[in-house]
C-alpha cells in the first residue's frame, strides 16, 4: 500500500476510535457508583462509577497518526445523590467525570477527520486511475 494510503488509512482508524470512546462516555455519563472511599463492603456490592476515557493523536514513525486512549483524569467527581443506595453518609457518589459539551465536539471533529482522510482516498484513487488510463 502507498504512503499516501496508509496515512490515510491510519488518520480514519483514529476517527473511528475517537467516535468509539467519545459514544461510550456519552452513553455512560450518568453510570454513578459509590466513591472510592466507601466501605469494602459497598464496593463489592455496587459497581464502580464508569471510568470516561479520551484520545490524544500521536503521529508514527513512518508518517500517519495512531490513536491513544487513556483514562480521564480525575475520573470521577462527588456529586449529591443522597437516594442512591451506595451514597455516603454525606449523600455524595461518584459520577463519572465527562463533559458532554466536550464529547459533542469529539464527535464532530471525528466526522470531520473521517470525512477529511475518506476524500484523500478519494482523489488517491482517481489520481491512481487517470495514471492507468494514460495512452502513450
Amino acid at each position: 500500500m502507498s504512503s499516501i494510503l496508509s496515512i490515510a488509512t491510519s488518520g480514519m482508524l483514529a476517527a473511528e476510535t475517537r467516535l468509539q470512546v467519545s459514544a461510550s462516555n456519552v452513553a455512560n455519563a450518568n453510570s454513578d457508583g459509590p466513591l472510592p472511599s466507601a466501605s469494602p463492603a459497598t464496593q463489592s456490592q455496587y459497581p464502580p462509577a464508569y471510568a470516561p476515557q479520551q484520545v490524544n493523536q500521536v503521529a508514527t514513525a513512518g508518517g500517519g497518526t495512531q490513536a491513544v486512549v487513556s483514562t480521564v483524569q480525575p475520573s470521577y467527581q462527588a456529586v449529591s445523590d443522597p437516594t442512591a443506595p451506595y451514597a455516603n453518609g454525606s449523600g455524595q457518589v461518584a459520577a463519572p467525570n465527562v463533559d458532554l459539551a466536550n464529547e459533542a465536539v469529539q464527535q464532530q471533529l471525528a466526522q470531520i477527520e473521517f470525512a477529511a482522510n475518506a476524500q484523500v482516498v478519494r482523489v488517491y484513487s482517481q489520481m491512481m486511475q487517470t495514471l492507468l488510463n494514460i495512452r502513450t
